[in-house]
Order: structure tokens, then C-alpha cells, then sequence
């Protein structure tokens, strides 16, 4: 039978933050300490009495390090109960109890965001460390398991509770978990199937708070932000400049301000409301494109998000006098535009976009699992538009078409966009009929609507909005097409002298 032992703590972390403080406090607490490679070194390096693993194994590290702590006596150590008939087991075979692991694993999505080889990659798949944490986890009664170097200092306490086991048990299960789940997302993309083969049977979504919001689209809600993966996102790694911490309604408006101007390949400026646009420009400099966007909808814009695609000047950022904004986003900010906004706009948020790198699915979630599909990320040089009436739209109106089509993919469905020389004139969005999508977007134009071309995400299904469009003086308008009656509203194109584009690509979004 076994004596009483003295506590043994397993140390092998990836992230070396505060781990020579605790194995300095748990050695002085009376703790026998085991560690391999680089903690190994950093323990001793610090003057902290650690024994390695292989002493422990009596077996060298082989493979380059692949296999170190894969070894009876480290894993009969960890998963033995505190019971009689383990206790002799262990003693039967010379193996010492382990009551603490304390491991994180090998950065592989730090890795691969790095843009590391598929070697590279690989080797910074950990292997002994998930087992020991799963391993310790398991036995979470009678092992202590760390992964965050945030709750090293329960271990320094005289008892850990029972319910406070569990809890580091279950965070260990979700770092190992999340850790797998970023080698299948890597491991997929670089499989390179096609986009509707990507959707395997079993998926788990690595996700990792980085930031806490007061809350959510309402105060009684609570909420936070995940990363996905080593994705990075233009808004949610966004630096942000000035003003106060983002809420739950400002990182998703953002998101569709800076998808849409990020569309543009000359200067643009979106202004959003509840996630949908309310005045678009382009324009010959970046206060130009902001003024005439203001001036489509200077109702809307009014509490807004603006995202421009240009550096934010002195003289852009002085036109934002007059009107209140929640957050401005743009690829960056002069020091003297920054330094008059922290002045003049104390509250303001203003943003420098990150760099994206989101690819793959995206996911957006249902009561009891979530919907998948891949982004839509058809642009308008994709597209292979087709007149379909007699009358061809003018070189100006070619380019107001495509302007509204880039506009109307980004509005929530069903939406119908007026535009002219550049910049929207009326929008209808989120409407649950084309007709009443289009109503909006003509009531919002009001004069405006003269002279204007139409877009519309998806298909006419009566010549009902054609009319419409040519009360109002519309002269040209683009939409899928694919309805039944299309020969019908063609032919109602024709009769009313309008130009009709069909793109044969539908842009619902809802």
C-alpha cells in the first residue's frame, strides 16, 4: 500500500505567462514539480527545482519531441483514483500520483495565421498535451487542470471545490475542443473542395472570447464577442482610435458598412442604419463621398455608422460637424483628423480597419444549431449582364447600374435601390413585398427619382414595380430576372421606354 504523497504538478505550457511565479509559489508550497522542454528550461533558468519527464518515464523524448509525456507513468499518474485498488495499482508498478496539469498547447493557429507551410502547421499540432488535459480532466476529482494562466492562483488555495473542479475541468474539455476544431477548419480549406462539399456531417466551431459587451441589441440581453478560429475581421480587429467601447449593435453595424464600402474600387462612403444602408456615395475624394452620402438621407444617417474607403484627412473629418455618428470606420485616420475628432467628437468611435481574413462558411444561428453557407461573395466583374430590351442604357447609366446592384446586394431583402450620378436617392429595404420595397424607395427619392436608375436583389415577379419605376421618371433598371412573367415585364419595359438589365444572380439577404 501507498503512503501518503507529496503533491506532484505537471508543468508543460505553450504560453509561458506567470508560469514561473506559480511554479515558484507551488515549489515553496511543498509541490514536486515536473516539466519538459522550453518550461523545463525557463523553470531552471529561474533557479526553480524541476524534475524532467523523461527522469520520471525513464524513457528520452524520441521522434524530434513528438512523443515526451506518452507513458504509463505520466498517464497512470494523472487518470488513477484516490481509490485503494488504484492506489496499490500504481504502487505495484512504481508509479507516483499527479494532482495538478498545468499545460496549453502548441500555437497552431498562431502558426497558421502567421502563414506557415503545411509542415510547418503540422508540427505545431500538439499531441501529448490534449491527452494530458483530457486525461486530467477526466479525473477532474482528484486532479487539478489548468489551461489559463488567469486561474493558476486556485491552486495556491488550501481546498478547490468541488464545483470549481468541474468548471476547470469543462474549460480544459473546450480548450481541446476549440484546438481540434481549428486543425479541421485548416485542414479542410487546404483540402481544396469544391464549396458544396465543404459541409461535412460534424462540425465544431473554435470559438474564443475576445472582448465583453455591456450587452446585447437590448440592455436585458447579455453578450460578448468570439473569434472564429484565426480569422480576423476588418471591424472585431479593428484599432480602435477614439470614443467608447463598442456595443453588440455597433460591431454589427460596422460590419455591413465596411462590407459594402469595401466594394468600391474608387472613393465610397456608406452610411448604416440597423444594419442597412441609408445613403451610398462615391465620389472624386473621401468629403465628398461623405457629403453626398449625408445628403441622401440626412434623416437616417443620424445616429449611423459611416465607413469610408479612403484615409480620413482633416478636412473629411471636419465635415462631420453637424451630425451625430456612432462609429467611423476607414482604412485610417490622420493624426490631425484623429486628434480634432478626440476634441470635437469625444464619443465618437472611431475605427482603423483591420486587414479580413474570414474565409469559408459563414453561420448564423437558429434556436437549437445554426444555418451554414458559403459568403456571398459574387462581384459585379463576375456577372455577365444582358440587355434585354430595346433601348441600351447610357455609358452614365451603365455605371449608376452597377453602383445600385453593388448597393442592393448589401441591403436586406426585399429591397429596390434608386441611384443617380453615384449616389443612392432613395432606398427600400427589409420590405416584404418587391412593390412595397420599391414604394419606399420612390417615397425616399421623392424628386430625385427623375432621371435615376432601379435595382433590385431578386426578380420582378409582376410588371407592378416597372410601372412604378417609369411614373417616376426612372430611366433604367437591373434585377436577376428568372420570373415566370418575365416576358411580360420586359415587354412592360419596352411599352413604358426603359432600358432592363438581367444579371441572372440574385442577392437575397436576409
Amino acid at each position: 500500500m501507498m503512503t501518503e504523497h507529496k503533491k506532484r504538478a505537471l508543468l508543460s505550457v505553450s504560453d509561458k505567462s506567470g508560469v514561473v511565479d506559480f511554479a515558484r509559489a507551488l515549489s515553496d508550497s511543498g509541490w514536486e514539480i515536473l516539466s519538459t522542454g522550453g518550461t523545463l528550461d525557463a523553470l531552471h533558468a529561474a533557479g526553480i527545482a524541476a524534475t524532467k519527464v523523461a527522469d520520471v518515464t525513464g524513457f528520452p523524448e524520441i521522434l524530434g519531441g513528438r512523443v515526451k509525456t506518452l507513458h504509463p507513468k505520466i498517464h497512470g499518474g494523472i487518470l488513477a483514483r484516490r481509490t485503494k485498488g488504484h492506489l496499490a495499482e500504481l504502487a505495484q508498478h512504481d508509479i507516483q500520483p499527479i494532482d495538478l496539469v498545468c499545460v496549453n498547447l502548441y500555437p497552431f493557429r498562431e502558426t497558421v495565421a502567421s502563414g506557415a507551410s503545411l509542415e510547418t502547421a503540422v508540427e505545431n499540432i500538439d499531441i501529448g498535451g490534449p491527452a494530458m488535459l483530457r486525461a486530467a480532466a477526466k479525473n477532474f476529482e482528484s486532479v487539478l487542470v489548468l489551461v489559463d494562466p488567469a486561474d493558476y492562483s486556485l491552486a495556491l488555495q488550501p481546498e478547490v471545490s468541488q464545483t470549481e473542479r468541474q468548471r476547470l475541468a469543462a474549460k480544459a474539455y473546450a480548450h481541446t475542443s476549440s484546438y481540434d476544431a481549428a486543425i479541421t477548419a485548416y485542414l479542410s480549406e487546404l483540402s481544396g473542395a469544391e464549396p458544396s462539399e465543404t459541409f461535412t456531417a460534424e462540425v465544431t466551431l473554435p470559438l474564443k472570447q475576445i472582448a465583453s459587451l455591456r450587452y446585447g441589441e437590448n440592455p436585458h440581453q447579455p453578450a460578448t464577442v468570439y473569434r472564429l478560429g484565426a480569422q480576423l475581421g476588418p471591424v472585431m480587429d479593428a484599432e480602435v482610435l477614439a470614443g467608447k467601447a463598442m456595443s453588440f449593435n455597433n460591431y454589427a453595424d460596422t460590419d455591413a458598412a465596411w462590407a459594402l464600402v469595401s466594394e468600391f474600387d474608387v472613393p465610397a462612403c456608406v452610411a448604416v442604419k440597423h444594419a442597412n444602408p441609408c445613403g451610398v456615395a462615391v465620389a472624386a475624394s473621401p468629403r465628398e463621398a461623405w457629403e453626398r452620402a449625408r445628403d441622401a438621407d440626412t434623416l437616417s444617417v443620424f445616429g449611423g455608422v459611416v465607413a469610408l474607403n479612403r484615409p480620413v484627412d482633416l478636412d473629411t473629418a471636419k465635415a462631420l460637424r453637424g451630425t451625430f455618428l456612432e462609429v467611423l470606420i476607414a482604412p485610417e485616420i490622420a493624426e490631425d483628423a484623429l486628434a480634432w475628432l478626440r476634441e470635437k467628437k469625444p464619443d465618437l468611435r472611431v475605427l482603423k480597419a483591420a486587414q479580413a481574413s474570414a474565409s469559408g462558411p459563414e453561420y448564423r444561428a437558429l434556436v437549437g444549431g445554426f444555418l451554414a453557407q458559403q459568403r456571398d461573395s459574387r462581384v459585379w466583374d463576375e456577372l455577365c449582364p444582358e440587355v434585354v430590351t430595346s433601348k441600351q442604357p447610357s455609358e452614365s447609366e451603365w455605371q449608376d447600374l452597377a453602383f445600385a446592384w453593388l448597393v442592393a446586394k448589401h441591403a436586406r431583402s426585399n429591397n429596390v435601390v434608386l441611384a443617380r450620378g453615384g449616389v443612392t436617392v432613395g432606398l427600400g429595404a427589409g420590405a416584404v413585398s418587391r412593390i412595397w420595397a420599391a414604394e419606399r424607395a420612390v417615397q425616399n427619392a421623392g424628386a430625385s427619382a427623375r432621371g435615376a436608375v432601379m435595382a433590385s436583389e431578386a426578380f420582378f415577379p409582376f410588371d407592378d414595380v416597372v410601372r412604378l419605376a417609369a411614373s417616376v421618371g426612372v430611366s433604367a433598371i437591373i434585377q436577376p430576372g428568372g420570373a415566370k412573367r418575365d416576358p411580360e415585364i420586359i415587354a412592360a419595359a419596352n411599352e413604358l421606354g426603359l432600358s432592363m438589365v438581367l444579371t441572372g444572380s440574385r442577392h437575397f439577404k436576409h
